[in-house]
């Protein structure tokens, strides 16, 4: 596939209909989780797996700090024309991976106890959420190693690779989680096994790809390995970013819920976390779809590519925002039901905290998005302040909202005040997006009209 000279409209949905898949399937491994727990041990499953997405934040955030910063740079090399640069890219970010996989490794598998105390486990759920994590702890590497080669393989012209391969482990996770939650009678215990032989299966679909006629990486000792490592977590920093706060926010949530409401509203936010993920994924597939693009084009200057690709990108972005939006808005009652077997107490304060939190998802996608687009221009410290605005207003907001709430700030309501986080943080981050660009446009350093500020503007309207 060219991406310097095929036909931009053409590519991008190729590319958006491959990590959309992918990223949405991803989503799969915590979702059935929780729905399988939910429905068999009831609130308290629920909850407990809310202790544990702090654990996927983490893991996912460092496979995309080496996948997608590596990726990246590969992609400018390579639409430079730099055969040997671009294979020194992927050897360092594998070696990176390598490293970071080992750490995560001994973090959770000696620390797990003290990590989900830390994550808001209290005594009642910190024994179902070490159920849980036990058979994850041997696949922890296999979590980083998926995120890093699914990068890879769409940068490498493989995206449908890097979905069949997310498809085909998260196929088994939902057979494995009803036999093993279910049939085998395994609990809790059992949707953990079946995350980990799932991300198994990923990886050895993955693999696949080095051994097709069109894989283009090689292992190539790169020159200063060290200065190339640096320049690949600069460039993916902010990607790590949004994952990594993610992960802190919901550590905040937990605790605050916990302190203030109870096991039933940490059962209501476990929901919420599955939700959310699935629309951060529908923004990272279009991201991910971008990329690739706009990285290549912007290695070889060519402008005109780039602002097309941005047309489809932020229209994409406004629809997947609105629908999930809407979504949430009109059956919030129904994502319950989803997830757990609900009580009197979940059915009464569920539709406001999901209804107030939804309306986050809009600017959510706008900002995960922007920081994909501007790793792909060679802006990391821009793509890092949009998503450290976005996370800093948030986590703030996170950790006063109880107390305004309890106080009245929040309607006399904690749960009213909480939510308020989100969206602040959300539309926070939204701001600072424009005010990045605007900045680089006044300082020249990037050629032609600005494509970003532009577009925002008609990103409801449909592409030509």
């Amino acid at each position: 596939m060219d991406l310097l000279h095929g036909d931009v409209k053409k590519i991008y949905f190729k590319y958006l209909g491959a990590a959309f898949g992918s990223a949405l399937i991803s989503s799969v491994y915590g979702i059935v989780d929780m729905a399988m727990v939910g429905q068999y041990q009831g609130p308290e499953g629920t909850a407990a797996l809310a202790v544990v997405a702090p654990v996927w934040n983490i893991l996912y955030s460092l496979g995309l700090l080496t996948g997608i910063g590596g990726s990246v740079l590969m992609s400018t090399a390579k639409g430079g024309g730099e055969e040997r640069r671009k294979n020194e890219y992927f050897t360092a970010a594998l070696a990176g991976t390598v490293l970071l996989a080992a750490a995560s490794w001994l973090a959770i598998g000696l620390f797990d106890t003290p990590l989900l105390r830390l994550f808001g486990a209290e005594q009642s759920l910190l024994l179902l959420a070490k159920q849980y994590l036990l058979p994850v702890k041997f696949a922890v590497p296999l979590f980083l190693f998926n995120q890093m080669l699914a990068a890879f393989l769409r940068n490498d012209g493989d995206p449908a690779l890097a979905t069949a391969a997310v498809l085909a482990g998260g196929a088994f996770n939902v057979a494995g989680d009803y036999v093993f939650v279910f049939a085998l009678e395994l609990g809790i215990f059992g949707a953990g096994l079946a995350t980990a032989i799932g991300a198994l299966i990923t990886f050895a679909v993955m693999l696949a790809h080095f051994f097709r006629p069109q894989n283009t990486l090689r292992l190539a000792r790169p020159a200063r390995p060290g200065a190339k490592l640096r320049r690949i977590v600069t460039t993916g920093f902010s990607t790590f970013f949004i994952d990594a706060a993610m992960g802190l926010l919901t550590m905040l949530f937990n605790r605050q819920i916990m302190k203030y409401l109870g096991t039933d509203a940490l059962a209501v936010y476990g929901v919420i976390v599955n939700i959310s993920t699935v629309v951060q994924c529908c923004a990272y597939s279009v991201g991910q779809a971008a990329q690739p693009l706009i990285s290549v084009n912007f290695g070889a200057g060519r402008q005109d590519r780039i602002r097309r690709v941005l047309r489809y990108a932020l229209f994409t972005s406004a629809l997947f925002g609105a629908a999930w939006t809407a979504a949430i808005t009109a059956f919030p009652t129904g994502f319950v039901r989803v997830f757990m077997e609900p009580t009197g107490q979940i059915l009464r304060i569920a539709p406001f905290i999901l209804r107030s939190y939804g309306a986050s998802f809009l600017p959510l996608v706008f900002n995960v998005f922007s920081t994909y687009y501007f790793q792909a221009v060679a802006k990391p410290g821009a793509a890092f302040l949009v998503a450290a605005a976005r996370g800093a207003v948030l986590s703030r907001l996170v950790c006063d909202a109880p107390c305004r709430g309890c106080g009245g700030g929040g309607g006399g309501r904690p749960d009213g005040a909480l939510h308020k986080g989100a969206c602040g943080g959300e539309n926070g981050g939204l701001a600072r997006d424009g005010i990045f660009h605007a900045k680089g446009r006044r300082a020249g350093t990037l050629a032609g009209p600005s494509p970003f500020l532009q577009n925002v503007s008609g990103a409801g309207s449909k592409p030509g």
